[in-house]
C-alpha cells in the first residue's frame, strides 16, 4: 500500500492506471486509505498531486497529525524502488482485499446459518448476495484501446467468413435466422404475445431445435408449467403424436414404438429444467453460473419474464419488473450467452382497431423495451382460414434489420414450423 502511494508520489501519472481498478476500501490500513481519498479528491478539484498538495490536502481535512505528518509521507517516497510497477502494486492490494472480503462473506454465511428463526429460503438468498458481491468485483472489465478493439473485431469477421453457417445460435425457422443471423451471445431476446398466441410453444420448438440439431446445451426456466409438462410437448414435438392421448396416456398401439423411441433420442440432449416458481434473478443467476462453470451454457430460456420475483421490496410492480429485465441483460452479459425470454402484452392491444402489437404493448414496464436487444411479437391474424398462421413480428432488433417472418402453427402438438411464405424485412 505505500508502494503504490510513493509510485504516485514520484510518478503522478501512473495514478492513472492504478485508478482503473483501486478502491479506497482496498486499502488495509486506514492511514493509506485516507492517503488515498485525498489523491482522489485532488485529482476530482483538477490539483495536480505532489508531496506538498497532498499534505496540505490532509491538513485541511484534519488528518495529517492522524497519518503520521509530513515524515510519513516522506518515507513512503524514499522506501519505493520504483515507480514502474505501481500496477503490480496495486494489483497485489486488490487481490488480498477481495480475500479479506471472502473471509468477511464466510463469516456472514456461517452467522446466517446459525440463525434458526431465519426461513431457510432467505438464508440462502443473503448468502449468495455476500457471496456474488465478492465475484461482481472481479467481472469489472478494463479500459480497451479501440486498436484492440478493432482487431477483435477483424478476428471475429474473418472467422464468420470461414464459416458459412450462423454465428449465433440458430432458432430452426429459416426466415427468423435470415433477419437475426442467429441469436447472439450477450443479447436478451423477447418474445412477446398476448395469452394463447404460442409463446411457449415457439420458445420450446426453438430449444428443441438447438439442443437436438446442434448439440447446444441450454438452460430453460419453465415458471408457468412444470417440468413434466414441458417435456410432453418437448415429446409431442417429436413424435407427432396428440397432446390430448398423451395426457391421458390413451396411445395407439403403433404410436408406443414412436414415443419409446422419442424418450431415448430426447434423453440424449443437453438440456437442463428448473421450474421453481416466482424464482428471483439472483436465483437463477446462480443456478446459470454454476451450470455454466460445468457445461458451457449456449443459450438461456425463461418463460415468462413477469412471473418472476424481484426479490426485494419495490413501490410497485413496474419498478420490480424493470429491475426483472435489467438482471436477465446483466445475465446475458456476464455468461456471454443469449438469454431468450417470454413476456406477456398489456391488454390495450386488444381495444384497437389495429390488433398488431407494437412495443408499448410491453405489460408492466416499458424497461423490457429498453434492455431488450431484440424484440419479437406473435400475431395470429383472425381470419378463419389462416387460423394455422402466425406472424413473428421482429419490432426491435439492436443490431440488424427489423421485418416480418410467417410461421406455421400445429396447435395439437404445440408446435411451430417454416412456413411457405417469404420473409418481410423492413
Amino acid at each position: 500500500e505505500e508502494a503504490v502511494i510513493g509510485s504516485i508520489l514520484i510518478n503522478p501519472d501512473a495514478y492513472y492506471d492504478v485508478a482503473q481498478f483501486l478502491r479506497g476500501e482496498d486499502f488495509y490500513i486506514h492511514r493509506n486509505r485516507f492517503i488515498w481519498d485525498a489523491i482522489n479528491r485532488l485529482h476530482e478539484a483538477r490539483t495536480p498531486v505532489d508531496f506538498l498538495t497532498l499534505t496540505e490536502e490532509l491538513d485541511r481535512v484534519g488528518l495529517l497529525a492522524e497519518i503520521g505528518g509530513p515524515a510519513y509521507l516522506t518515507g513512503m517516497i524514499n522506501q519505493v524502488p520504483t515507480s514502474l510497477h505501481a500496477v503490480s502494486y496495486a494489483h497485489i492490494i486488490e487481490q488480498t482485499a477481495v480475500r479479506r472480503r471472502m473471509l468477511e462473506a464466510a463469516n456472514k454465511v456461517a452467522k446466517l446459518a446459525f440463525e434458526e428463526g431465519s426461513a431457510l429460503d432467505t438464508v440462502l438468498d443473503e448468502s449468495e448476495k455476500a457471496i456474488f458481491a465478492v465475484s461482481d468485483r472481479l467481472l469489472a472489465h478494463d479500459v480497451k484501446p479501440f486498436s484492440q478493439v478493432l482487431s477483435e473485431l477483424y478476428d471475429q469477421v474473418e472467422l464468420r467468413s470461414q464459416n458459412a453457417g450462423l454465428f449465433g445460435v440458430p432458432t430452426g425457422f429459416v426466415d427468423l435466422d435470415r433477419i437475426l443471423q442467429g441469436m447472439q451471445p450477450s443479447d436478451l431476446l423477447i418474445v412477446a404475445g398476448r395469452p394463447g398466441m404460442g409463446k411457449t410453444s415457439l420458445l420450446l420448438s426453438i430449444v428443441k431445435y438447438a439442443a437436438q440439431a446442434h448439440k447446444k446445451h441450454i438452460a430453460v426456466f419453465t415458471l408457468e408449467m412444470s417440468s413434466e409438462q414441458l417435456a410432453q410437448r418437448l415429446v409431442a414435438q417429436e413424435t407427432g403424436i396428440d397432446m390430448q392421448r398423451m395426457r391421458s396416456g390413451k396411445l395407439e398401439e403403433e404410436e408406443w414404438p414412436l414415443f419409446t423411441h422419442a424418450v431415448e433420442v430426447l434423453g440424449d440432449v443437453r438440456l437442463f429444467l428448473d421450474d421453481t416458481p416466482a424464482i428471483t434473478p439472483l436465483q437463477m443467476r446462480s443456478k446459470c453460473r454454476r451450470l455454466h462453470m460445468e457445461y458451457e451454457l449456449d443459450l438461456i430460456v425463461v418463460d415468462y419474464l413477469q412471473l418472476m420475483s424481484g426479490g426485494g421490496r419495490f413501490e410497485n410492480r413496474v419498478q420490480e419488473v424493470s429491475y426483472i429485465s435489467r438482471q436477465l441483460k446483466v445475465l446475458a452479459r456476464d455468461l456471454n450467452v443469449p438469454v431468450l425470454a417470454a413476456a406477456q402484452l398489456s391488454r390495450a392491444v386488444e381495444q384497437r382497431a389495429d390488433k398488431h402489437p407494437i412495443l408499448s404493448d410491453l405489460r408492466e414496464s416499458g424497461s423490457i423495451e429498453m434492455d431488450a436487444d431484440v424484440v419479437m411479437f406473435l400475431y395470429r391474424p383472425e381470419d378463419g382460414d389462416l387460423s394455422n398462421q402466425v406472424e413473428v413480428i421482429v419490432a426491435k432488433h439492436r443490431n440488424g434489420p427489423t421485418g416480418t417472418v410467417q410461421l406455421a402453427f400445429r396447435q395439437s402438438l404445440t408446435k411451430f414450423e417454416n412456413a411457405a411464405q417469404e420473409v418481410t424485412i423492413d
